[in-house]
């Protein structure tokens, strides 16, 4: 677990199914997580920092343990509208739709093309940008790249070029650190990094 910035914090778990690590996000004073997964402390150090009044998942399959919170605290759990369909057995999800101000001050911005709810969290007060499936580090500190062409369905090209032109609509944002969910965030120069990706892959601001 490590404070990315002040109030700021970011932890790992290892998924019970794929073996990877996954990441999550804690907006401590405002008391919102994204993408959540308990971390290895414990419920008790969500409690101690919080608890967590709002989950917000970058897309639908990062409900994650969004159930275990809204039982432990009543946390609000809140969804791209897109995927809710995802949502049958009674999960307590709240839809939201790009350009909604979150809890948090958190602003949705749509990035799809991987996934009609694919989407991207502003976090405004904290200068970061939080990145569901379409950007990812493999090995975890490793450069900016995208899934392998088999996570990418029948036109990989297509939504790498989908997800560039997203990213590039997301450029004029304030960015110093970018938040991803597999792979160590990028502190300090994410928006240039973010830029960088974005120019060596084709697309242009805008």
């Amino acid at each position: 677990m490590i404070a990315i910035a002040p109030g700021l914090w970011h932890w790992t778990t290892v998924h019970e199914v794929h073996g990877i690590r996954i990441g999550t996000h804690y907006l401590e004073a405002d008391r919102v997580i994204i993408d959540p997964r308990v971390p290895e402390e414990g419920l008790e150090w969500l409690d101690r920092h919080g608890p967590p009044v709002a989950a917000l998942l970058t897309n639908r399959h990062h409900y994650r343990h969004a159930g275990r919170l809204a039982e432990a605290f009543g946390t609000r759990v809140l969804a791209p509208r897109a995927g809710m369909h995802e949502f049958t057995h009674g999960e307590p999800v709240e839809p939201y739709e790009p350009g909604d101000v979150l809890p948090g001050g958190v602003v949705a911005h749509e990035v799809g093309a991987i996934c009609p709810d694919e989407m991207a969290l502003h976090l405004p007060a904290h200068r970061a940008l939080a990145l569901a499936d379409g950007l990812v580090r493999f090995p975890d500190d490793g450069p900016l790249g995208f899934v392998p062409d088999w996570l990418l369905g029948d036109d990989p090209e297509g939504v790498r070029r989908g997800l560039v032109s997203a990213y590039a609509r997301l450029l004029d944002l304030d960015v110093a650190h970018l938040l991803l969910a597999h792979g160590d965030p990028v502190v300090g120069d994410g928006g240039a990094r973010l830029a960088a990706f974005v120019a060596a892959h084709g697309g242009a601001p805008g």
